[in-house]
């Protein structure tokens, strides 16, 4: 008998070897060639207004088709219309059906708004050829034959489309199948009516800078004067014989920015009111909303340094403005951060305002004269996002990090505060999508582990049915040799105790050192240490421990979901706890009996890139090699809204700009540094590599760079990213 077990034993621990020996191991191609570890997406659906149904587009063909589907059943209830049987005649008599890449309905659902042949502007606008579908003649018309257009927006009455070309505000009105011009002083790098510009666009996250009011009958929009906003220019070396000039209008940090001003345009009297908001040329205006009432709109306006901001309420008469009253001010010691949480109730005299008072983030009942009613959530704990309110039974949804900094979950609570309920189940990172009037939500949930799954759920929380579950993936994974994520605490020599992830490989024996690679971004508010899925980086990182490194992040000081002070204690010194508590972890990774603390290298992108730089030269005698992409070489060099909402204004903060700048460290380094940028970047431009290098070479230090033309920050397309993480593992192979 015990032969026999013994026998059986060896017999299995032979072959769970032999299995395990047959895994395989990840290659770069795999990641970014080969599509081997492609994750099924579900495109967040658009509900349709009777909150019951939902559409969609999808792509049978390459053409795709709007289609309607059931929150209940799941199944398609009917399609709207086929990209394919759209055919726009071409010049010579050619016909060309048209990819639909975008739709929109009319608030009454009787049209669409589709769109195809976009080009991406900057990070979030675009421009596009846009059509008028009709869904019950199943006629079309383009929406504007002069050129192509940008931001375009229904009318609450469906009856007219507005949108921007060419830096001016326009509508079509469709009964009159005529195109009416707002605005005629627009002009490329000077005046912009109806949008925003760049550094709008990529530091309060808008676009369209136009908002119909509720009823239709006015629109109001931005107006931004960029005149003597300084120019930045890049060279494009892929556009023919010659290299070609990109300029535009880049105000970095201390120097002048655009002049705003906010119109209102009556589209009945074809009028345009400048409305007096007592603004100054350093003032910013984040955010334009109307209200419930269709005669009041809400302005946001902020000073310089963005540490106060007033809510403004604008009220129309019929023959321009009435009223202009500052409700609310809000202010604090460092800075405001803008969101999109304000919401006025259907009641007209209520409204919901998300802040960090009290120390975290949380959400608060307003009346309309700005009297504070109550405050909603409570806690030591943040808000991560606002969802909506049922007004009927007043209830708001969100998602916090009550549970843990590196947690989403989702809840709803009474408008009075009470009645909290948790929705989510699982443990890690929920993201949800509400149907119109909140009846349901679709819930997309991860953990640090596993792909997304993603569920739909009744308004009160009860799931109905699993929508995708990512199983091809989930199998596809169990073919090759991936270890877990796991996570750690522990404290600096400070006291301060910080989050972190780490991976080891698969076969991991703990009686070896091993090298450690820290991935890192660190930057204000932005956390990498979350229990949610990181797609393609979890396989390259998977990849490395493959190759025998640990691969680690953590959170330093400045990031979110702790509370205002964890996060604001960077202010005026960006980089200078950062990068000490990067150092902090290195210590703490490199004490550890598996880790060879001789061989612990950091990688970053952006503020990542910035955070590595830093890493290499103030801790060089911690670090051995490190990957900075795209890196951010000096605060004097980024743009003015962000640098100088973490480090004040660099007329007066000098040392906050120049005591954590790369450049001026670079005689510390030591260790081998990998210097990567795209030479058409336009949020850190490529002069930021330029200025490192130069400072590397004028210290006499060796190092290595490489750029990729006219690529932008991203370094985008599968082609691209398969060289540059090629090139950055080999690296990491010869260095590390």
């Amino acid at each position: 008998m015990k032969s026999f077990i013994y026998a059986t034993a060896f017999l299995f621990i032979s072959f769970s070897a032999s299995a395990q020996q047959q895994k395989n191991d990840i290659t770069v191609e795999d990641i970014w060639k080969n599509g081997t570890f492609t994750s099924d997406y579900f495109y967040p659906p658009e509900s349709m207004k009777d909150g019951m149904n939902y559409s969609q587009l999808d792509f049978p063909d390459k053409y795709g088709e709007i289609c309607k589907y059931s929150y209940t059943s799941g199944k398609k209830v009917s399609t709207f219309v086929k990209g394919a049987n759209l055919i726009p005649t071409e010049p010579m008599g050619k016909v060309k059906p048209i990819n639909i890449e975008g739709y929109l309905f009319s608030p009454d659902e009787t049209k669409i708004l589709i769109w195809n042949e976009t080009e991406n502007i900057y990070r979030h606008s675009t421009r596009e050829i846009c059509y008028i579908y009709d869904i019950k003649t199943k006629k079309y018309i383009p929406l504007s034959e002069n050129g192509k257009q940008s931001y375009a927006q229904w009318s609450p009455d469906s009856k007219k489309v507005a949108f921007v070309r060419e830096n001016n505000l326009f509508y079509k009105d469709l009964k009159e199948n005529k195109e009416v011009q707002v605005t005629f002083d627009g002009k490329v790098n000077s005046i912009i009516n109806g949008a925003v510009d760049w550094v709008y666009e990529e530091e309060f996250t808008m676009d369209a800078g136009f908002r119909w009011s509720p009823d239709g009958a006015r629109i109001a929009y931005y107006r931004f004067d960029e005149t003597n906003v300084k120019e930045f220019s890049m060279t494009m070396f892929q556009n023919g014989l010659y290299p070609s000039e990109y300029k535009y209008k880049y105000p970095k940090a201390g120097e002048e920015n655009s002049t705003v001003t906010v119109y209102c345009y009556d589209v009945k009297m074809n009028q345009n009111t400048m409305i007096p908001l007592n603004t100054t040329k350093e003032d910013y205006i984040p955010r334009i909303q109307w209200t419930e009432n269709a005669s009041v709109l809400s302005v946001q306006k902020m000073n310089r340094l963005q540490n106060k901001l007033e809510l403004i309420l604008v009220d129309f008469s019929q023959t321009g403005v009435n009223m202009v009253k500052t409700i609310m001010t809000e202010e604090s010691k460092t800075y405001i951060e803008i969101n999109d949480h304000l919401t006025f109730l259907k009641d007209k005299k209520h409204y919901i305002w998300s802040s960090e008072g009290d120390g975290f983030f949380h959400l608060y009942l307003y009346d309309i004269t700005g009297k504070l009613v109550n405050q909603i959530t409570k806690g030591n704990w943040d808000v991560v996002n606002f969802y909506g309110v049922n007004e009927i039974s007043k209830i708001a949804y969100y998602t916090s990090a009550e549970a843990s900094p590196m947690e989403k979950e989702l809840f709803c609570i009474k408008l009075d505060g009470t009645g909290k309920k948790k929705l989510s189940t699982k443990k890690g990172t929920n993201t949800p999508f509400f149907s119109a009037g909140l009846k349901y939500y679709i819930n997309s949930h991860s953990d640090a582990n596993t792909p997304s799954s993603v569920t739909l759920h009744s308004g009160s929380g009860q799931q109905i049915r699993t929508l995708l579950d990512n199983v091809q993936l989930k199998d596809k994974m169990k073919q090759y040799n991936l270890g877990k994520k796991e996570f750690f605490t522990f404290k600096t020599s400070q006291g301060v105790e910080l989050n972190g992830w780490m991976m080891k490989p698969a076969n991991f024996d703990a009686t070896k050192k091993h090298p450690v690679f820290m991935s890192v971004y660190g930057g204000p508010g932005a956390n990498t240490v979350n229990d949610a899925w990181d797609g393609k980086d979890y396989f390259f990182h998977q990849m490395l421990t493959q190759k025998g490194y640990i691969v680690a992040s953590v959170d330093n000081r400045g990031t979110g979901f702790r509370g205002r002070d964890f996060k604001h204690c960077t202010y005026k010194q960006m980089g200078k706890l950062e990068t000490e508590d990067q150092i902090e972890a290195a210590k703490y990774l490199g004490s550890q009996v598996y880790v060879d603390k001789s061989r612990i290298g950091i990688f970053g992108w952006s503020y990542g890139g910035y955070m590595s730089s830093l890493c290499i030269t103030k801790g060089a005698d911690y670090f051995k090699m490190a990957i900075a992409v795209a890196p951010v070489s000096t605060w004097r060099y980024y743009d003015s809204i962000y640098t100088e909402r973490y480090n004040g204004l660099p007329q007066d903060n000098p040392s906050g700009y120049d005591d954590n700048s790369p450049i001026n460290f670079v005689d510390k380094l030591k260790g081998k540094y990998l210097l990567i940028h795209g030479t058409a970047d336009d949020n850190v431009h490529f002069q930021n590599a330029v200025e490192m290098q130069t400072a590397l070479v004028k210290a006499g230090k060796q190092f290595d760079s490489f750029y990729y033309p006219d690529k932008n920050h991203g370094i985008g397309g599968s082609s691209y990213r398969n060289h540059l993480y090629n090139m950055m593992t080999d690296f990491i192979l010869e260095n590390l």
